[in-house]
């Protein structure tokens, strides 16, 4: 009977032994993690630090200490190497150690480092978004930057780029949408010129192919946006065309206002004087000619059309 509790003694002290060896094990496998984090690498660090957590998980009680600190390091260094591919603009890598991050966070309930990650991808998008549209890589740009739009619409900036960056592939009518959006969202000067000058491309379009109802409707949205110049000019131009006098004059005396010294200013009063005279308003014939009499090509015809006028 002795015997047995000599043997069974042996057996315990020696499964102590091992244990405390496994426990000391663990300890020096997390600390050449340590190591190799403060040696700045951090793809290392994890490795070590996921051994240490496999290794101390296994001494129960004892390795509890160990196991709390590699849960807590793990996620919060996946996260940094997360933040160094930002920084070095890699943002395709970041974006993948940020959902690395966020899986390890989750696994080991650090939901400090969870919340900061999340925090994160918008910014990163933004960043990858921006480089993209910068190097007029459109379809790369409309997919990071819809992506941000659709995390925060009231995000203007990226709307107005997405915008942008639709318009320029071709699908003017899905950028519309965004661009009016970022007005709604801080955006408005940008966006709101932007509108503009899309449908006084789609007005001069639509005038060149004779298509002059369309030409004034579209004159007219670039005008509900800003009103400029050019969309009235064209508005003018057109209306005149179907011989819409009463708009064409509206049109031709919007855009006198807002560029009288258009190097073509002399050709369009006398066209307003014209459009006046065949709508019987004499005086402000009269006016208009009377402004281009000393013109060198227009001067003659207005003195004719002066005398003309009863």
């Amino acid at each position: 009977m002795k015997k047995l509790i000599l043997i069974l003694s042996a057996a315990i002290l020696s499964v102590g032994v091992a244990f405390a060896q496994d426990v000391a094990e663990a300890t020096a496998t997390y600390n050449s993690g340590a190591e190799a984090l403060q040696n700045g690498d951090k793809s290392t660090a994890v490795l070590y630090f996921k051994k240490a957590l496999s290794q101390a998980q296994a001494c129960g009680e004892a390795g509890a200490e160990i196991v709390n600190n590699c849960k807590s390091a793990i996620p919060s260094v996946v996260l940094s190497t997360a933040k160094d591919a930002f920084n070095d603009k890699n943002f395709d890598g970041a974006l993948a150690k940020i959902e690395e991050a966020k899986a390890a966070a989750a696994e080991y309930g650090a939901e400090d480092v969870k919340a900061e990650a999340e925090e994160l991808i918008p910014t990163v998008l933004m960043q990858k978004a921006n480089a993209a549209f910068s190097a007029k890589q459109y379809a790369d740009a409309i997919d990071s930057y819809k992506q941000v739009v659709a995390a925060d619409t009231t995000n203007g900036t990226a709307a107005v780029r997405l915008g942008v960056a639709l318009v320029a592939t071709g699908k003017t009518d899905e950028g519309v949408a965004y661009l009016e959006q970022a007005a709604r969202n801080g955006e408005e000067k940008m966006a709101l010129k932007q509108l503009s000058n899309i449908f006084v491309k789609k007005a001069n379009a639509a005038n060149k192919a004779q298509k002059y109802t369309d030409a004034i409707a579209a004159a007219d949205k670039s005008n509900s946006y800003i009103e400029n110049a050019t969309a009235y000019l064209i508005k003018g131009t057109a209306a005149s065309k179907l011989k819409k006098n009463d708009a064409a004059i509206e049109a031709y005396e919007k855009f006198l206002e807002l560029d009288p010294n258009n190097k073509n200013a002399a050709a369009y009063t006398f066209t307003l004087g014209v459009l006046y005279q065949q709508e019987g308003l004499k005086d402000k014939a009269k006016e208009a000619y009377t402004k281009v009499l000393s013109d060198a090509k227009f001067g003659a015809q207005a003195k004719a059309a002066l005398a003309a006028i009863k």
